[in-house]
């Protein structure tokens, strides 16, 4: 199966890459600027900006993939609320322009990668709550995704929570690396303890998402953790893993780190439909942390 992957530098790009040449499919990546994949056999990238239709186009004539998995966005809110134009343009126009193009080559699945932001307070929600997103940039995920519901294609929306997981060069790290790095380093970190998640860890959104498209499943699933905890609560994880100071490490609230735009403090996605269909069976936080270290 070819399989066009956008957002390849980013950290989920990345990951799906390694995981999905690993298993032999051939990959067409893509993102902007110079790829910072490692080398690949069955891996080729384009430099593309994905807000240019033309753009767009040439590569599905070019390329003919059978599925697309789209991770590019621009994904960090206050920069979506800073610039809603350009955050338009990139979640939601591109998103368009991939599906129209997807369509118009015979591709035959579309999955897309949303985000938890689409949901208020409340959580942790299931696939069928109500949407009330809190800020423009999950405004702008709900709105992608409606335009992937409405094409003519077979879709299916995927929706993580603060993803980590193990890192090499060339990829930016995650919450638990950042942590790990500051305590090694002897500096203190503030880490707030009034907002509840389900991190999500990397090789088990890979997982899912590779079930999905090989067998064609559609519809939204939510690939989270299956572990309610606070960034503190990871905090203390990590440093417990890695024998690192735990006095290092002051609790706080939220109200510490005054944001530009509002975020919920109790979030989370439900994962039985993913279980129950897709045999989804995510590590807890503990075992993935043995993981991202080894």
């Amino acid at each position: 199966m070819k399989v066009l992957v956008t957002g390849a530098n980013g950290f989920t790009g990345q990951h799906l890459v390694k995981t999905l040449v690993g298993k032999g499919f051939e990959v067409i990546a893509t993102s902007r600027n110079e790829s910072k994949l490692p080398s690949y056999s069955n891996l080729n990238y384009y430099n593309i900006d994905l807000t240019d239709v033309r753009n767009v186009e040439n590569l599905f004539d070019s390329t003919r993939p059978d599925a697309v998995i789209h991770t590019a966005a621009m994904s960090k809110p206050d920069e979506c609320a800073a610039n809603p134009e350009l955050c338009t343009a990139n979640n939601i126009q591109a998103t368009q322009y991939l599906l129209s193009a997807a369509t118009k080559a015979g591709t035959n699945h579309f999955v897309y990668l949303s985000t938890d932001f689409i949901f208020g307070e409340g959580g942790p929600h299931d696939e069928e709550d109500v949407p009330a997103p809190l800020n423009f940039y999950g405004a702008s995920k709900l709105e992608a995704e409606a335009l992937v519901n409405a094409a003519s294609l077979n879709t299916t929306i995927v929706r993580p929570v603060f993803m980590y997981g193990p890192v090499w060069e060339n990829l930016r790290p995650s919450f638990i690396q950042w942590v790990a790095g500051k305590l090694q380093n002897g500096e203190p970190i503030k880490v707030v303890t009034d907002q509840a998640r389900t991190p999500t860890y990397i090789g088990d959104l890979c997982w899912g998402i590779r079930k999905i498209i090989n067998e064609q499943v559609p519809g939204t699933f939510h690939l989270a953790g299956k572990d309610i905890v606070s960034p503190y609560d990871m905090a203390v994880a990590v440093a417990k893993h890695l024998n690192l100071p735990l006095d290092l490490i002051e609790p706080v609230t939220a109200s510490t780190f005054p944001e530009p735009v509002k975020r919920a403090q109790r979030s989370g996605l439900k994962i039985d439909k993913a279980v129950s269909i897709l045999g989804y069976a995510p590590h807890s936080f503990a075992e993935a942390l043995q993981k991202c270290f080894e």
